[in-house]
């Protein structure tokens, strides 16, 4: 049984792309796909579309080439007993057809195994920090956070599940120019409770959270020395509340009024200026960033020696290696997009491969309700917060939902069906699947006999649909890794339900026939099983019954 086809291919392609004269360098970033299109085969790759550009050669003539190095490649491997075929279809794609031998094995090992058996070490026990949220403690979080936490925390399971250690990091902004007007915001209220007459500005925040502390504070007397620092741990409980309701907890709180009452900013600086990319102009100290394709130099110490909002965030980053994470991943608004090249290029002047650190910009979300765009505006608080939506669908109608897009593109998050418990609701369709596999196995008067299950009677082409929908689970997570976006496994589980929703109404599990019961019992328990990890990586429940 070959556990893990797509890594050995992949070896076997690289050593054919070599064999006929294509540099290895050339050849790295090449990774198997699945085919937009079942009759296109089972797994795919584009590196003749890549490589004829590059090469300056015919498409189809350089495709038909690789085939025949990796047939002869093939022969020499146990892999030629489960590749049926290849093919070059489309503009140039090598596509794979696999024999449905393979697809048995795997089947019969998730049985004895469970998912681990196609549970792969790609990650070799790498240290990887995604930071996320990251939100100022001045209010409760936004959907917008709340789409990054959805994001953040579902990839770091998956990379936990590919064998990276990953650990999640919110970086505190708890210093800084917003803290202090919350804490101004916190001062005009209390006077307004005290019977003052005050001018509230329009840059202060009005949210009633700033009411709630204020009436804390007198209704308890409490003797508040700082209520800027006061009133942002009062929000930082709600945020770690709001976070924990959610199914997000973070390894680590960063704080940014510890760095930068460290010396580790002056540290990470003075390293700079050795490396000689640092240098004085006209009285302040600049980052020479642009030596590391930045459009500009940066400014990272002001003429009047205090730091721009760029120092420390060099010196976070530089920690966050120095901690022992060799792959960092931030996950940040689209208002952070220009911020990307100086950051990557701080990565750089430190020695750090640049592609080291990912940052992913993660567009907004706009809920709608009663079919109309609720607003948002953050300093009057009016803007929709997670605990709203949180309130009205619940936890895993909010994850699922926040990840039904791809990061890149703007999310609609849709509350009515968020709620509805019909087919309509893609997490309602997807646990519904999950549920009712449950009800057949808790219900069957036969129970599954591993040893004696023979898949090879599952002829049924919903049942052989089926089982390659399960079997792309290890390609679909590769996916989530190389986009750093778990998106493409809610597509996944959704077709996961629909092959098996479309299987048991035509099919019958618990039939006459022994052999078939099993057989049939023994692919709905993959199913289960392949369902039930896949929600536990994107954070929601298993219903075993709706």
């Amino acid at each position: 049984m070959k556990k893990n086809i797509q890594e050995e291919l992949i070896a076997i392609i690289k050593i054919a792309l070599r064999d006929i004269g294509i540099d290895s360098e050339l050849a790295q970033g090449i990774y198997l796909d699945l085919p937009a299109n079942e009759r296109f085969g089972d797994l795919s790759i584009n590196c003749a579309l890549k490589l004829g550009s590059l090469l300056k050669r015919p498409v189809f003539e350089l495709a038909q080439n690789i085939i025949e190095a990796i047939k002869i490649r093939l022969e020499k491997s146990v892999l030629k007993n489960y590749v049926k075929e290849i093919k070059v279809e489309g503009p140039g794609f090598i596509n794979f057809y696999l024999e449905n031998k393979y697809f048995y094995e795997q089947l019969q090992a998730i049985l004895f195994k469970g998912v681990n058996a196609l549970k792969t070490d790609f990650g070799k026990g790498e240290a990887v920090l995604i930071e996320f949220v990251s939100a100022n403690p001045t209010g409760s979080l936004s959907v917008a956070h709340a789409r990054q936490a959805a994001v953040g925390d579902s990839l770091a399971n998956i990379l936990a599940f590919l064998g990276f250690k990953a650990k999640k990091e919110y970086y505190l902004n708890d210093e800084g120019n917003q803290i202090e007007i919350l804490g101004k915001s916190v001062e005009l209220r209390l006077g307004e409770l005290n019977g003052e007459k005050i001018e509230f500005p329009e840059n202060y925040y009005q949210g009633d959270y700033i009411y709630d502390i204020a009436q804390k504070i007198k209704n308890e007397k409490l003797e508040i020395k700082n209520l800027k620092d006061f009133a942002a741990e009062y929000i930082l409980d709600i945020i770690k509340k709001e976070l924990d309701d959610f199914g997000v907890k973070f390894d680590y709180w960063y704080s940014q009024k510890a760095l930068n009452r460290s010396d580790k900013i002056k540290k990470a600086l003075e390293r700079l200026r050795k490396k000689k990319f640092l240098y004085e102009l006209e009285g302040a100290s600049w980052f020479k960033s642009t030596a590391f394709r930045d459009d500009k130099d940066r400014v990272v110490i002001k003429s009047d020696g205090s730091y721009t909002y760029l120092a420390p965030d060099i010196a976070y980053h530089e920690e966050k290696y120095r901690r022992g994470f060799k792959r960092l991943i931030n996950l940040w608004g689209p208002d952070h997009h220009g911020y990307i090249p100086r950051i990557k290029a701080a990565a750089e002047a430190f020695g750090h491969n640049r592609d080291s650190l990912s940052v992913i910009i993660v567009q907004l979300a706009t809920i709608f309700k009663e079919g109309r765009p609720l607003q948002m505006s953050t300093r009057k608080g009016q803007y929709i917060t997670l605990r709203e939506v949180l309130t009205e669908v619940g936890k895993d109608a909010s994850r699922f939902f926040f990840l039904m897009r791809r990061v890149s593109s703007h999310l609609d998050f849709d509350l009515e069906l968020a709620k509805k418990h019909t087919s309509e609701n893609p997490v309602y369709y997807v646990q519904y699947a999950y549920a009712r596999i449950c009800s057949i196995l808790r219900s069957s008067p036969v129970k599954i006999k591993k040893r004696e299950i023979d898949f090879n009677i599952l002829k049924e082409a919903q049942e052989i649909r089926l089982i390659k929908k399960l079997l792309q689970f290890p390609c679909i997570l590769n996916i989530c890794l190389s986009t750093k976006d778990p998106y493409m496994l809610t597509v996944f589980l959704q077709e996961v339900a629909e092959g098996f929703h479309k299987f048991y109404d035509l099919h019958r599990v618990l039939g006459d026939n022994e052999y078939l019961t099993q057989a049939r019992l023994g692919l709905i328990e993959a199913a289960r099983q392949i369902l039930g990890v896949g929600f536990d990586l994107l954070g929601i429940s298993k219903p075993e019954k709706m």
